[in-house]
């Protein structure tokens, strides 16, 4: 069954990975944990002694601390530009610690104080009245009563009175629930419950936090992968991953992978790798974009001509992701092609510019 699940959570993909490190860990945990401190490390940075591949590509000082924090009363909070693994380091954190990563919750400007906490079954509540029978716990009910670990992505792009309803569990650790009566009207955290929240730096400024929430919370920036070579292996794992679960036979070519790449970057930075100005784009060139490339271009190369994708898909599919609708984007992007025509490769995007759209 889970071989047609799109993308299964960290702890059915690494299931293995989870059993063998719980087998062979030894050291002390904090209440309410599935693994120790160093064994969760292990499972975000990799041990090859036991066969735990890296999933995280980052400062290692980054996992320590968040793993410590994870480990106090307080949240820990994520933050970085788009793109970064915020989510990704999130959810392996979360399946290190408790066993489990969906308990998550999705922030956006419609979400509800009833989609973090806890709603009614109404059929019940007007059948019986208010009992834990109608109660329907949602991810911050379910993780304090289970000790589970809590995502919350986005925060800030929901509203802040919404935001604020973590005061009390991040605080007090305790969530009341006023309708019903008696000890069922307070649901006290156990051991191992805690918040992992993540923001786009780009849109803090949607619904800043309050100085309140912000004080229960631990910040962590993501910052972008710095080395070329460890950015290119990492687009190249993750593109050949997905193109084999596409159903593509062939993986994908690394010299259109090393154009890719650097064209990111390049646009990324305003900057060349020899030191030439260019012009920066306002989407976001993220190694995660990278990645959605790197697959639509083996997607495109295979499926309609049945051989790894090339310079020409490459301009085709780089068109929707760095200049999405915005013209003058798309401008920007001519003129790098224009500017960056050297080279095999370089010379076939330069070539293929007529591919872009307008």
């Amino acid at each position: 069954m889970n071989e047609h699940i799109q993308r299964p959570p960290a702890e059915i993909r690494y299931a293995d990975e989870l059993a063998r490190l719980r087998e062979n860990d030894t050291d002390d945990r904090p209440p309410g944990w599935a693994l120790s401190l160093r064994a969760a490390r292990r499972f975000v940075l990799g041990d090859e002694k036991l066969g735990v591949s890296r999933k995280f590509v980052g400062d290692p000082s980054l996992i320590d601390r968040s793993l410590v924090t994870l480990a106090t009363n307080r949240g820990l909070m994520l933050v970085g530009e788009p793109g970064t693994a915020k989510s990704l380091l999130s959810e392996l954190l979360a399946a290190a610690v408790s066993g489990t990563s969906t308990l998550t919750i999705q922030g956006g400007a419609a979400t509800t104080e009833d989609q973090i906490k806890y709603s009614w079954n109404y059929a019940l509540l007007v059948a019986e009245g208010p009992s834990t029978r109608a109660l329907v716990a949602a991810p911050l009910l379910r993780g304090m009563a289970e000790g589970k670990v809590v995502r919350f992505e986005e925060i800030t792009r929901c509203p802040l009175e919404v935001q604020d309803c973590l005061l009390s569990p991040l605080s007090d650790r305790v969530l009341s629930v006023p309708e019903l009566n008696g000890p069922e009207a307070m649901v006290f955290a156990q051991e191992g419950f805690t918040v992992i929240a993540t923001a786009n730096t780009r849109d803090r400024g949607v619904n800043e936090m309050s100085a309140a929430l912000k004080r229960r919370f631990n910040f962590e920036t993501v910052f972008p992968i710095a080395d070329f070579d460890t950015e290119l292996r990492l687009v190249e794992a993750e593109a050949t991953a997905l193109l084999k679960r596409s159903g593509v036979g062939a993986p994908p070519r690394r010299d259109v992978l090393e154009v890719l790449v650097t064209a990111f970057r390049e646009l990324r930075e305003g900057q060349t790798a020899r030191g030439d100005a260019t012009d920066r784009l306002s989407a976001v060139m993220s190694t995660a974009e990278a990645v959605s490339v790197a697959h639509a271009v083996g997607l495109r190369g295979w499926f309609l001509r049945g051989e790894p994708g090339t310079a020409a898909d490459l301009v085709s599919c780089l068109a929707g992701t760095a200049a999405k609708d915005n013209q003058e984007d798309l401008a920007k992007l001519r003129r790098y092609l224009e500017q960056r025509r050297h080279g095999d490769q370089w010379k076939a995007l330069y070539e293929a510019r007529h591919l872009l759209p307008g």
